[in-house]
């Protein structure tokens, strides 16, 4: 099987070419840097991401966080259900961790804003 990708590393945006066999990569082209085939391989056997959303805040509001590491793709909307349930603090400032080791990812769910109500 061949899968095409657009690499995000750099600004360059090369186009990939990655052949799999199964979930195997088995070459990857297209690239123009080591990293493109470190990316082409880490999208097409375990994709990452990092999540950026809104927690709500205990009295009303929301307020801007996002993970401090990439999590497994396929649990973004695993993530997001206990985002959404959490209440952070009304004097919650930037940095702060709201919830530690979401679902077990190793990543933390942190606020990049200060919270004001």
């Amino acid at each position: 099987m061949i899968r095409e990708l657009t690499c995000i590393v750099c600004p360059k945006g090369c186009a990939l070419k990655v052949e799999l066999e199964g979930k195997r990569v088995i070459k990857v082209e297209g690239h123009t840097c080591k990293r493109g085939i470190t990316y082409a391989e880490s999208e097409c056997t375990a994709p990452m991401r990092t999540l950026t959303t809104t927690a709500p805040v205990s009295g009303g509001g929301i307020v801007p966080v996002k993970t401090n590491k990439p999590v497994p793709k396929e649990l973004l909307f695993a993530c997001m259900t206990e985002v959404n349930k959490l209440r952070v603090s009304p004097d919650g400032k930037i940095g702060d961790i709201a919830a530690e080791n979401i679902l077990g990812t190793g990543a933390d769910i942190v606020l990049t804003r200060n919270v004001k109500i």
